[in-house]
């Protein structure tokens, strides 16, 4: 009688897990589009190449697109959305209007050339492509390859006010990245990990411009800085410069993904506080001189990260959609 009992339990148990199992983030797969869109990897890797080669700033911004969007709503595009006169979107909020136009016309151009495929059309998400071109570019400026799993759907919400202290910021420490990072389920070795994305791409001045002018009344340059490294930025980036103004995050290779991110940050060359912290702090020290001695280290450690990154907040047939457009709901 015991053993009919736990048999049909188990039973049960098991239709209620085959019930649920494609609604959760676990059903992402490798292989998600294999029937429906095979090529698809093939038509958005040759669509960033083509993007990459009228302009380089595509790399920075498609990486730093992924990253708002996944912390913010999950990766869903959510961040590609507009606004509209009724609707304020996350692309709008004071902390997403740095994020460079070329990282969203990656993901328009690679989904109209998607789409343009028999069969594909309006199969695959603009959340998966951005997942995609975010490996893409990575990969294809000197960065690991990673198997990007898939199955993604498009958001169906997206407000600005959802931003609000959802993203760090150039001047955190270590334990509000910690924090950030762990609401998302990451790691605080996965923080500093994913942190070396900024061995690609540039800032504005006005977004550490506090670390060479005021830092304290009676250190007006912020002390972990490298004093060359900061009259340099001094020179880049005067005063009463016009904020728009760009410096490299990468003093060394900035067209390069590799780990001098990690040798900058031990030669006090870190452009954020949020970056030089990582060294500074006895808790991330030791991460960022082993990844400054191996690149092939590092790059391992990112790809698992963006992997790990990818599965955050994801949606599925019952909260999401396949979006027609990536910037319009449909």
């Amino acid at each position: 009688m015991g053993n009919q009992f736990n048999n049909v339990s188990i039973s049960a148990l098991l239709i209620i897990l085959c019930l649920s199992f494609p609604y959760t983030a676990t059903s992402l797969s490798t292989t998600y589009y294999a029937k429906t869109c095979p090529n698809v990897e093939k038509i958005v890797r040759q669509a960033v190449q083509k993007k990459i080669q009228q302009t380089f700033v595509t790399i920075p911004a498609t990486l730093r697109l992924f990253f708002h969007d996944c912390f913010v709503s999950g990766c869903d595009a959510s961040i590609i959305i507009q606004s509209t006169g009724t609707n304020t979107a996350e692309k709008d909020h004071p902390d997403n209007l740095s994020l460079a136009g070329d990282g969203f016309d990656t993901v328009i151009k690679a989904k109209a050339a998607v789409d343009a495929v028999p069969g594909c059309t309006n199969n695959v998400s603009c959340a998966d492509i951005l997942a995609l071109a975010t490996r893409d570019v990575v990969n294809l400026s000197g960065g690991p390859f990673w198997e990007v799993e898939l199955g993604r759907f498009d958001g169906l919400v997206s407000k600005a006010s959802s931003v609000n202290g959802r993203l760090p910021q150039p001047t955190d420490e270590l334990n509000r990245l910690n924090s950030l990072f762990a609401s998302n389920g990451l790691t605080q070795a996965e923080m500093v990990a994913l942190s070396g994305a900024h061995t690609v791409g540039f800032s504005h001045c006005s977004k550490f411009s506090k670390r060479i002018y005021g830092f304290t009344p009676k250190n007006p340059i912020d002390p972990t800085l490298n004093a060359q490294f900061a009259t340099q930025l001094q020179t880049m980036c005067p005063k009463n410069v016009d904020p728009r103004i760009a410096v490299n995050m990468d003093v060394q290779s900035p067209r390069i993904f590799d780990n001098a991110y990690y040798r900058n940050l031990i030669n006090g060359k870190g452009l954020f506080t949020s970056d030089q912290v990582l060294y500074t702090d006895p808790r991330t020290k030791g991460l960022v001189t082993g990844w400054a001695q191996s690149s092939s280290s590092f790059k391992q450690a990112f790809a698992q990260s963006m992997i790990k990154l990818g599965r955050v907040g994801v949606k599925n047939s019952k909260n999401g959609n396949i979006r027609v457009q990536c910037d319009v709901f449909n």
